[in-house]
């Protein structure tokens, strides 16, 4: 049985925890972005050195596991002698490996634009900055759009990671207090009800903001 009582003692400590992966989700993806970004661009482009390297990275981290990812960073930090939180170093990594991942989609994006598109801009003498700013970008944002909706979800989730380098997040919390009271059920209960609502507002935000960029398009 549920616990009511339980929860309404808790939830205080639950909620710093919610807002902890929130933390983590929201920069941890700000972070991938960028990354993913200039992943995408030197993806599409024609400089077969900085392709190598930038395939290369995208392979490592799709290949390795997550957990190792956040264990390693948080080591190789410490022992570099960088004076930084478990809780940075877990977002710094989370964003690394969804960097990865979203150079992917952003790439997808760049190369959906027409080169009819592309070899306008040259004859109306844009550089590749603007380019990219006015030809690229907007069109790439309709494609990306639904696949960063599904990045926020897993990264939201994937914070519950962060709790084996001693960040408390909210899957830590909720460890923490089931030490305390016994009340697994409960907890549990609580926890994934949180994960729930947090995953169901980012889904439904941002397929209002995908509704506004298709309107205004």
């Amino acid at each position: 049985m549920i616990d009511f009582n339980l929860l309404v003692k808790y939830y205080p400590r639950l909620l710093q925890g919610v807002a902890v992966s929130l933390q983590i989700a929201l920069v941890s993806c700000a972070i991938g972005a960028i990354i993913g970004t200039c992943l995408g661009i030197i993806l599409s482009g024609n400089n077969k050195i900085a392709k190598f390297f930038a395939q290369a990275y995208v392979s490592i981290v799709r290949g390795t596991p997550m957990l190792i990812q956040i264990t390693a960073t948080y080591l190789l930090l410490k022992y570099a002698g960088f004076s930084i939180s478990a809780l940075w170093s877990a977002t710094i990594s989370i964003g690394i490996n969804s960097g990865a991942y979203l150079s992917q989609t952003i790439l997808t994006g760049i190369t959906s634009v027409s080169k009819g598109q592309l070899e306008a801009a040259k004859t109306l003498g844009f550089t590749p900055a603007q380019t990219i700013r006015y030809i690229i970008f907007p069109q790439a944002l309709r494609t990306v759009l639904p696949n960063l909706e599904s990045e926020i979800v897993t990264l939201i989730k994937d914070s519950s990671l962060a709790s084996f380098i001693g960040v408390y997040e909210l899957s830590k919390q909720g460890d923490i207090i089931i030490s305390q009271t016994f009340d697994a059920p409960t907890i549990y209960f609580a926890i994934g009800l949180m994960y729930l609502i947090l995953t169901t507002l980012v889904t439904v935000l941002m397929n209002i903001l995908n509704k506004k960029v298709h309107t205004h398009a």
